[in-house]
């Protein structure tokens, strides 16, 4: 007995102990905090994050891939500039990280019905599914970040597969956005969806525009997936499917300039951001014949003979060649904290990829001379400048519509290939699917060593998830940067 009361007074005080810590969480609950996640908390962080994670990439792997730029000295035969890709990217990660954000913001926003929100995290997590499956082929798709399920090796989904899952993804998402209604958490970087409800229909043209961009990525397949049938339906119907139809509605993050959310170049170093880099004569000769005023935005001049020029250098050059620092142009400053670095996708292209429709045979309402040149204007105005005065009408611009068929896409995909810079990995995917621009091969490039095709599959795959991978890799034929990927074939 004497136990029992012995107890007693300590289960009593554990009761009170409990008692005064529920009123003490009481008290210091904050009545203007979310108790839970909201989509809009999520949103902006992802959007930034998404935006960077493509900008090192755009510069040091695309640039250097497609001629716009080249190391000022590189004395690897094994380098990008010599058209060879290592498998040591952070990529693969990078965009696998931010699908589980995507993934948290779809059920955050259909827990508490928001449609709007739901579907701006499809089209974003089409936009990562697009560029991941364009730069490796095969890729875990359907099993992909279900690692809370436990399942840690997903298997890799076919190309077409993926595809046709991107594809249905951004017609749900178009189906799923009310433009009568702004975002009710905002967050938005990209459109400020918050700000009015007319902003939610620049995110539906932005899917549509990015659907535009998936099927005629695949126009090589077409039987495989009704690409032509699709593209005609889209285009038939611009008020159920609308698309971008000025600047004002490009998918541009325009950095604020403000904390936290800086251009990701703000700070880097001189040495890191221009000095040991180059624009290429490929790259700014053409922009020096037509003077365009872009130069001024993009390049730095350097004084030769007492003038001041845009001057570029060779690429592919011989092992032992080193140019002299600050001898040649290559990035400005202003570039570097600009607000404009953030692409997703802009207005340029779409008007280009109705240039090549019409080319190719589709309705798209207008010639297709006339998307060209209004590409080119998108293209400038994206950046500040307007086309000035017989510009269209010099040699290398005019458009003559009485050329032939690859001469006519060749000019297309030439003026597309300005406009694609700092624009993730498009100019080389696109360089890949029609074969334009066609790029000098510099000496040291070896004669056997073909243009590369794809990314490799990170390295540690082979141990973190090698039987699937072995899988993908027989079914891709190979996993070096010379295979094809589906729609290259």
């Amino acid at each position: 007995m004497k136990t029992h009361y012995l107890f007693l007074p300590i289960f009593m005080a554990l009761i009170g102990f409990s008692s005064c810590e529920k009123k003490f969480d009481a008290m210091n609950i904050d009545p203007n905090r979310p108790s839970s996640a909201t989509p809009g908390v999520l949103l902006g962080q992802l959007q930034y994050q998404l935006v960077n994670n493509r900008l090192d990439d755009a510069k040091g792997l695309t640039h250097t891939l497609m001629q716009v730029t080249a190391p000022r000295a590189d004395a690897n035969l094994n380098s990008t500039m010599r058209w060879f890709i290592s498998p040591n990217s952070p990529i693969w990660e990078q965009y696998y990280g931010r699908l589980l954000d995507i993934n948290d913001l779809y059920l955050i926003a259909e827990q508490r019905g928001e449609p709007n929100y739901q579907a701006i995290s499809l089209v974003l997590k089409s936009y990562v599914f697009s560029i991941l499956t364009d730069l490796y082929g095969d890729i875990p798709y359907s099993e992909a970040s279900k690692g809370l399920n436990g399942l840690f090796q997903p298997k890799f989904d076919k190309q077409r597969d993926v595809y046709t899952g991107i594809l249905a993804d951004l017609e749900t998402a178009n189906n799923l956005f009310d433009a009568t209604k702004p975002l009710s958490f905002g967050g938005d970087l990209i459109y400020e969806g918050d700000a009015s409800a007319a902003n939610i229909q620049k995110w539906k043209k932005f899917a549509n525009s990015l659907r535009l961009r998936t099927l005629l990525r695949a126009i090589n397949r077409d039987s495989e997936l009704q690409v032509s049938q699709q593209i005609t339906a889209l285009l038939a119907d611009r008020q159920t499917y609308p698309i971008f139809e000025s600047n004002a509605d490009e998918a541009i993050l325009h950095y604020p300039g403000t904390t936290p959310y800086f251009n990701p170049f703000y700070n880097a170093r001189t040495f890191d951001w221009r000095d040991n880099h180059y624009f290429t004569k490929y790259f700014i000769d053409p922009l020096n014949d037509w003077n365009d005023p872009r130069r001024a935005v993009w390049a730095r001049t350097v004084t030769v003979g007492g003038t001041a020029v845009y001057r570029g250098i060779e690429t592919g050059y011989p092992i032992n060649t080193e140019y002299d620092v600050d001898a040649n142009s290559n990035y400005t400053d202003g570039l570097k904290t600009s607000p404009l670095l953030g692409v997703l996708m802009g207005y340029a292209e779409v008007e280009f990829m109705l240039a090549e429709l019409s080319l190719r045979g589709f309705n798209t309402g207008a010639s297709t001379r006339t998307h060209y040149e209004k590409g080119i204007a998108a293209a400038m105005n994206q950046w500040g400048v307007s086309v000035p005065a017989g510009y269209l009408a010099q040699p290398g611009v005019v458009f003559d519509e009485g050329a032939p068929f690859e001469t006519k896409l060749e000019k297309i995909m030439r003026q597309k290939y300005y406009a694609l810079f700092f624009t993730d990995y498009q100019s080389w995917f696109e360089k890949r699917r029609t074969g334009f621009p066609v790029l000098p091969k510099g000496p040291s490039i070896p004669a056997s060593r073909e243009f590369p095709r794809r990314m490799p599959y990170p390295l540690y795959l082979q141990s973190m998830n090698p039987a699937n991978l072995a899988d993908a890799v027989a079914s891709m034929g190979g996993d070096d940067c010379y295979v094809r990927v589906w729609w290259d074939k």
